[in-house]
């Protein structure tokens, strides 16, 4: 979920291909990581012990056994729910494969996106990862719409690569190609990304009194609602997302996407500030599994190679 409109914007054609493998990916068998419990802790520790990057994490996460992940699990494919309620997805899965680096379990926490950095400031999560786009403005805690300085801001470790996207209803296009195109519609989208901030952007210059009417929403599922029940004439959000919706929706008979996607950049871990150490162990597993292929895997099973990074970035986002 991306934010920031400054953000370089990029026509990805060649992602349009990952649509139909991400179909392929939704009929595949769901995995995730699972959730730590007391009676795991004595497993935990040896896991820890026999972990080849264990020794890099604090002390505290290490004994702990967990790392705390705020989320939004409403995101398919990066995290959702499946039928038997389990916590799965790209975030999921990758998680879990790190988790194998570093001897650690990563339980993942469901929050509304927009909070999920301030419960990273009260030491509520470890770290967030929720298809969060790294931007500089979040790297130095300033407010998106206003510009003024709200938090010392997050480090983040880049994890893939997406852009945003605009969907309608099937046959229903209305001759929407561009966000320019928006002007005197409306769209629905989820608060605090990308998606909403374009859409304010793009409002402002429209022309003639044709502004776009914006209806933000909690999390990505109720705006596919509401553009489902004919309540909103488009909808946005990341590429993955909103490619994964237009197969999967009521059998591929609900949405259809419009036009190129824009603004690529890196989704990132989010991780306070102030804690280096975690940041700099949740880096080494990354780029472990990265180099023994485990990230290629994930990746491939979601059919989303397109998004695919080589190594992994410490705040790369612009």
């Amino acid at each position: 979920m991306t934010a920031s409109s400054t953000r370089r914007t990029t026509a990805a054609q060649s992602r349009i291909a990952a649509v139909g493998a991400i179909a392929v990916a939704g009929a595949l068998v769901l995995t995730g990581c699972g959730d730590q419990t007391k009676k795991d802790s004595n497993s935990s520790s040896s896991s820890a012990a026999s972990a080849p990057l264990a020794s890099k994490l604090p002390a505290s996460v290490r004994d702990a056994g967990v790392i705390k992940v705020g989320s939004d699990i409403a995101y398919a494919p990066v995290e959702f729910k499946d039928s038997s309620g389990k916590t799965v997805g790209i975030d999921p899965d990758l998680a879990d494969a790190m988790g194998k680096q570093l001897g650690v379990k990563f339980e993942f926490q469901n929050g509304t996106f927009d909070t999920l950095i301030t419960g990273l400031r009260s030491k509520r999560y470890d770290m967030a990862m929720s298809a969060m786009t790294d931007t500089a403005d979040r790297q130095n805690g300033v407010d998106a719409d206003t510009g003024k300085k709200v938090g010392e801001g997050v480090d983040f470790v880049d994890y893939f690569t997406a852009g945003v996207s605009i969907y309608t209803p099937k046959g229903k296009t209305q001759n929407i190609k561009t966000w320019a195109d928006l002007c005197g519609k409306k769209i629905a989208v989820q608060r605090g990304t990308v998606s909403e901030d374009l859409a304010k952007s793009e409002s402002k210059k429209c022309t003639g009194g044709k502004k776009i009417a914006i209806e933000s929403y909690d999390n990505d599922q109720q705006a596919q609602t509401r553009v489902r029940a004919g309540g909103a004439d488009a909808g946005s959000s990341d590429f993955p997302v909103a490619a994964y919706a237009v197969k999967t929706s009521g059998g591929g008979k609900d949405f259809e996407l419009v036009g190129e996607q824009v603004e690529a950049a890196p989704y990132g871990i989010a991780v306070a500030k102030s804690n280096t150490q975690l940041r700099d162990a949740l880096q080494a597993a990354l780029d472990a599994i990265i180099k023994n292929g485990e990230y290629d895997k994930v990746i491939a099973k979601w059919g989303v190679e397109a998004g695919a990074v080589k190594t992994a970035a410490v705040n790369g986002g612009k």
